[in-house]
C-alpha cells in the first residue's frame, strides 16, 4: 500500500507538470503566439533599424542620442552615399527582403510586432512598383531640397559628447564629396532628359546665394555664430580647445562648406535650360505617372487613385463651402477681419501653453515635455516654410524645437492654429506620444508623411475651436475655409501633375476658386511642379482621419469618445492608412 501511494502522489505531480510542460509547448509552437518566432523578428527589425539608423551621420544623430546603447560603435561621419538608381540590382535587394519578411509567420507575433511587419511589407510593395526608382526622384529644391534643409539640421545639430563634436566637424569636410555626388546626380538627370526646370533652378541658386551671404565675413556666418554659442555653453572642453574648435571650424567653412555651396550652384548654372521639365508636371514626363503612384502609396499612404482621391477632394470641397455658408446665415454679424480674429495671446509660447492645456479632455495626457520656439535666421526665411517641427532623438525625446519664419509674420488665429498643427496636438504631441509608446526604434525611420501631416492637419481645425478667445463660429469657418484652401491645393496638384494641366488651365481652375493674379498662379504652377503630392498629404490625410471619424460618430452616437478615438490612432503611431483601417474597423466594432 504504502508503495502504491507513493507512486500516486508522485505520479499526479508530474502529471501537472508533463501537462503544463505541453501547455508551454503548445504555446511556444501556436499558430496564434509564439515567442520564438516574436524573438526572431525582433532581431530582425533590430538588424534593420541599425542598417538603416547608420546610413548617414544625420540620420543617426536624429535618431539615437545614444548610439552606444543600441550597439552601434562611433564611425567616420558622413552624409551618407547619393548614387543613380538601377533597377535590376533594386529588385534583387527586394526579392532578398521579401523572402525575409514572408518567412515570418505573422499570426505567431504579438500585436505589435504584427503592425511593424505590416509596416515593413507596405514599404516593401511601395518599393516594389516601376516609379520607386525613377529619375523624376528630386533631392534639390528651393524650399523642400537637402541644400536648403541643411543649414538647419547642422544648425541644429546637438553637441552631447565630444564625438558629437568631432562627428559635426567631419560632416563639414564631407560636404564637397556629399555635394559633387548630388551634381553628378543632377548632370545625369540632365542626360536623361528629366532635369528641373528653370525656374526651380533659379530658386535653388538664390537659396544658394542667400546661404553664402556672409562666406567673406565666416566670423559672423549663421553656422559659425550658432556653433561658437553650442561651444560657449557646452562644458566638455578648455577655454583652449573651445578655441581651437572654432578655428577649426571657421577653416572648415572657407574651405568646405562654402565652396560646395558655389560648386553646386554654379553646377545647377551650367545646366539650366536642359531641361525638359519646362513642359509641366509629372504627366508630361516619360515614367511620369507611374511615379506620381508611387508617391501616392509611399508618401501619402493611401491606396485611392487619384480619379478617387478627385472625387473625394471634390467632396470635401463643396462641403466645406456648404458648412461655411451656413455659418454665415447663422451668424449674420459674424466679424472675419483681422481685428476679430486677434486672440489674448502676447508670445508663441503662451499659444504653445494654451494649447497644451486644451488638449487634456480629447487627447491623452503627456506631461513633461520641454519645448522651444525658435525664429528662422534672415538668411533662411525666403526658402523655408512658415513654420517647423525638427523630431528629436527617439531615445530621448528632445530637445523639440519649433521654428517660425518671420518672413510670414503670422498672427491671431492663423498663428495659434499654426502652433497646432507644428506643436499640441500636432507633431511635437504625435511625435513623443508615439515614440514613448514605440516597441522599436525602427518605426521612428518608417513612419508614413501623410499620416503625419494628415494628423497635424486634423488637429489644427480641432484647435480652431478650442476655448482660446475666438467665438465658436469663428473658429469653425476658419476651420472650414483652412480644409477648402488644401482640398484646392490637393486637386491643383493631381490636375498638374496627374491630368496634364498646362498653366492656363491651372490657372481657370485657381481663379474659379479665388481671387489670384498672374503671379500667383505663376507660383502655384511652380509649386506644384517642384513637389509632387506634397499637398496631398496634408489633405489626402486629412480626409482619411476625418473619414474614419464621422464613422464613428455615426456608428456610436452619443457613445462615441474623442478621447479613445485618438487614443486609438495615437497608439498605432503614424502608418499608412492601409495598416490603420483594418485595426480602426476592430476597434468601433468591439465599440458597437
Amino acid at each position: 500500500m504504502k508503495p502504491a501511494s507513493l507512486h500516486r502522489r508522485i505520479l499526479f505531480p508530474l502529471l501537472l507538470c508533463g501537462g503544463l510542460l505541453f501547455a508551454l509547448l503548445f504555446w511556444y509552437f501556436s499558430p496564434f503566439f509564439s515567442p520564438g518566432e516574436n524573438r526572431r523578428f525582433s532581431a530582425y527589425v533590430e538588424e534593420r533599424f541599425h542598417s538603416e539608423v547608420t546610413s548617414s551621420a544625420i540620420t543617426l544623430h536624429y535618431t539615437l542620442a545614444d548610439p552606444a546603447s543600441r550597439g552601434i560603435a562611433p564611425g567616420t561621419a558622413s552624409f551618407g552615399t547619393v548614387s543613380t538608381p538601377y533597377r535590376t540590382s533594386y529588385d534583387a535587394l527586394l526579392q532578398s527582403v521579401e523572402t525575409t519578411l514572408t518567412s515570418f509567420h505573422r499570426n505567431r507575433l504579438s500585436a505589435e510586432n504584427q503592425i511593424t511587419l505590416d509596416l515593413l511589407l507596405y514599404e516593401l510593395d511601395c518599393e516594389k512598383m516601376p516609379g520607386s526608382t525613377s529619375l523624376l526622384a528630386e533631392p534639390l529644391g528651393p524650399s523642400l531640397g537637402i541644400q536648403a534643409q541643411l543649414p538647419i539640421l547642422l544648425a541644429e545639430y546637438p553637441f552631447r559628447t565630444q564625438q558629437d563634436i568631432a562627428d559635426y566637424l567631419h560632416l563639414l569636410q564631407d560636404l564637397p564629396r556629399y555635394f559633387s555626388d548630388l551634381i553628378a546626380l543632377e548632370q545625369e538627370k540632365s542626360r536623361q532628359g528629366v532635369f528641373q526646370n528653370d525656374l526651380a533652378v533659379d530658386g535653388i541658386i538664390r537659396q544658394c546665394s542667400a546661404f553664402l551671404a556672409d562666406a567673406d565675413t565666416p566670423e559672423i556666418h549663421l553656422l559659425h555664430t550658432v556653433f561658437q554659442n553650442k561651444l560657449q555653453a557646452s562644458s566638455l572642453f578648455s577655454e583652449a580647445e573651445r578655441n581651437l574648435c572654432l578655428q577649426t571650424h571657421e577653416k572648415l567653412l572657407t574651405s568646405c562648406v562654402f565652396p560646395a555651396y558655389r560648386s553646386l550652384s554654379d553646377a545647377l548654372s551650367s545646366l539650366r535650360g536642359k531641361g525638359t521639365q519646362n513642359a509641366g508636371g509629372l504627366s508630361r514626363q516619360e515614367g511620369g505617372l507611374s511615379y506620381y503612384a508611387y508617391l501616392l502609396r509611399s508618401r501619402v499612404g493611401v491606396d485611392a487613385s487619384p480619379e478617387e482621391l478627385t472625387r473625394l477632394l471634390t467632396q470635401q470641397l463643396a462641403d466645406q463651402c456648404a458648412e461655411m455658408q451656413i455659418i454665415l446665415d447663422q451668424n449674420p454679424s459674424l466679424s472675419l477681419s483681422e481685428q476679430a480674429l486677434v486672440l489674448p495671446f502676447s508670445t508663441p509660447e503662451e499659444m504653445l501653453a494654451d494649447l497644451q492645456n486644451a488638449v487634456s479632455e480629447d487627447f491623452p495626457v503627456l506631461s513633461g515635455i520641454a519645448y522651444e520656439v525658435k525664429t528662422v535666421d534672415d538668411s533662411l526665411k525666403d526658402f523655408l516654410s512658415p513654420a517647423f517641427y525638427l523630431t528629436p532623438p527617439a531615445d530621448i525625446n528632445s530637445p523639440n524645437s519649433i521654428y517660425l519664419n518671420p518672413a510670414d509674420e503670422m498672427t491671431g488665429i492663423e498663428l495659434y492654429s499654426t502652433l497646432a498643427h507644428e506643436g499640441f496636438p500636432g507633431h511635437l504631441y504625435q511625435t513623443v506620444y508615439s515614440r514613448t509608446h514605440a516597441k522599436t526604434p525602427l518605426s521612428a525611420l518608417l513612419s508614413c508623411s501623410g499620416a503625419n501631416e494628415g494628423w497635424a492637419t486634423y488637429v489644427e481645425n480641432i484647435a480652431c475651436t478650442f476655448d482660446n478667445g475666438l467665438s465658436r463660429a469663428a473658429g469653425e469657418y476658419r476651420a472650414h475655409m483652412r480644409s477648402l484652401s488644401l482640398c484646392v491645393h490637393g486637386l491643383l496638384d493631381i490636375g498638374i501633375n496627374y491630368d496634364g494641366w498646362d498653366e492656363a488651365r491651372a490657372g481657370e481652375f485657381i481663379r474659379s476658386c479665388f481671387q489670384a493674379d498672374d503671379q500667383t498662379v505663376r507660383e502655384l504652377w511652380q509649386v506644384m511642379i517642384d513637389n509632387p503630392a506634397n499637398y496631398l498629404e496634408y489633405c489626402g490625410g486629412y480626409i482619411e482621419y476625418m473619414d474614419m471619424r464621422e464613422q464613428a460618430e455615426a456608428a456610436l452616437g452619443s457613445r462615441f469618445s474623442p478621447l479613445d478615438f485618438h487614443k486609438l490612432l495615437l497608439d498605432l503611431g503614424p502608418v499608412p492608412f492601409s495598416v490603420i483601417r483594418p485595426r480602426f474597423m476592430a476597434w468601433l466594432e468591439e465599440q458597437v
